[in-house]
């Protein structure tokens, strides 16, 4: 009984399989399409337009994501405590101010510090409205299909990113204005600030955790204190946190890349646009892949595609054959990166006691995002240190080999520790 109410906490009466649970579910789809979509998955189209107008080296500019991964990192330890305090709807309103600020900071930034609060508040924003709120909400209310709910929901971030991309690219590089991404930034604000009012009139349901799940904080705290021991922990938190600087270090860099090595940028962006309609497939795939076959299959899908996505890209040419990988790249990279979206939910469900779901899950995406604080500077600076991004994507291909074996042994541990209590 005990089991079936933390399963339940914030679930409506008659919620499940209504319409009112559907109604939840497409205010999430529209929340992650719009916050993903438009403030996260596109961004490297912004990076050679901004850096070039405004003379910035890219190294330098790239601080810009390490504020927001930091911030973001630092919001999600808290994420548990502030969820219990004050309830989702109004952590998702808070989300979409600071998403709107975010926005309107970079386009109005002459000077490279602006960038940086920008990147402040885009942390606060996405720690609100993206995989950690979604994550939360969808456990609590529908924990026997957590996988293929989350992979529904975040995979409206590809479909997102393919429209933002065809809505912004024309706006940042029109012809004759250099300045172009601040049009860009600003039509974004105005789409943000309307999607907030849409998500926050669609959500449905009790918007904070059952008050019994509070008085069982003492325990889910110290179940929590215990895992952070745990040889388990301590290798999925470094697997977790190596596996998104890579990926979001190459996704940030991977359309500079592309036109460093000679592709049209009008190719570039049906590149980007094909990788982020195939994140829509890929992510419900993945959250089909664990509920069929677990979490060691599913992970083991992603990290492969990881690897073989980073030695397209070290390869590509501008040539016919560079086009076809380029391509093969889009799809691969996007089977790869539910490693940092909908994966971080499962691990945190799947690796680790129940009753800290949220302390973990911010745990797990804290480490994740300061990954990435570390990825987008450190692949920068081996460009401008050789002038390729090439050596480094090499390296990180060789780094995520190491990461896919971990993985493979740290859940094959967990599973086979939950099995033995089980059988006690």
């Amino acid at each position: 009984m005990q089991k079936r109410l933390e399963n339940t906490d914030a679930v409506p009466n008659g919620e499940r399989g209504s319409a009112r649970g559907w109604i939840t579910v497409a205010a999430l789809f529209l929340m992650v399409f719009v916050c993903l979509g438009f403030c996260s998955s596109n961004r490297s189209i912004y990076l050679a337009a901004i850096t070039e107008a405004l003379g910035i080296p890219r190294s330098l500019f790239s601080i810009t994501d390490s504020c927001r991964y930091v911030t973001t990192a630092i919001v999600n330890l808290f994420f548990g405590a502030l969820i219990s305090r004050f309830g989702v709807k109004p952590m998702i309103a808070a989300g979409f101010g600071a998403l709107i600020v975010s926005t309107l900071l970079f386009s109005l930034a002459e000077h490279v510090y602006v960038f940086y609060l920008g990147g402040v508040f885009l942390g606060l924003g996405m720690s609100w409205t993206t995989t950690t709120m979604v994550g939360s909400v969808v456990h609590r209310r529908w924990p026997e299909h957590s996988g293929k709910i989350m992979g529904l929901v975040l995979a409206s971030n590809g479909i997102g990113a393919a429209v933002a991309t065809q809505i912004v690219s024309p706006i940042i590089y029109q012809e004759g204005d250099p300045f172009g991404y601040r049009d860009a930034y600003r039509l974004v604000a105005l789409i943000l600030a309307v999607t907030a009012a849409a998500v926050l009139l669609l959500f449905r349901g009790k918007d904070a955790p059952a008050r019994p799940a509070a008085r069982r904080r003492p325990e889910g705290g110290a179940r929590c204190g215990d895992l952070f021991r745990q040889p388990v922990f301590c290798c999925a938190a470094a697997g977790v946190f190596l596996t998104g600087m890579a990926l979001q270090g190459v996704t940030g860099v991977s359309a500079a890349h592309m036109r460093d090595v000679g592709l049209d940028p009008a190719y570039v962006a049906i590149v980007v646009s094909a990788h982020s309609l195939a994140l829509t497939g890929f992510k419900f795939l993945s959250g089909l892949l664990h509920d069929r076959f677990g979490l060691r299959v599913s992970m083991l899908v992603s990290h492969v595609a990881a690897v073989l996505a980073f030695l397209l890209l070290a390869v590509l040419t501008d040539s016919a054959a560079g086009r076809v990988m380029a391509m093969a790249y889009a799809l691969l990279s996007s089977l790869a990166l539910p490693l940092e979206t909908i994966m971080l939910p499962l691990i945190a469900g799947d690796l680790f006691d129940n009753r800290a779901y949220d302390k973990m899950l911010g745990v797990m995406v804290s480490v994740n995002t300061a990954g990435y604080a570390i990825g987008a500077p450190l692949i920068n600076w081996s460009y401008d240190a050789v002038g390729s991004y090439t050596p480094m994507l090499l390296a990180l291909s060789a780094l995520i080999v190491a990461v896919t074996v971990m993985f493979q042994l740290v859940v094959r541990a967990a599973e086979r520790r939950k099995s033995a209590r089980e059988n006690a």
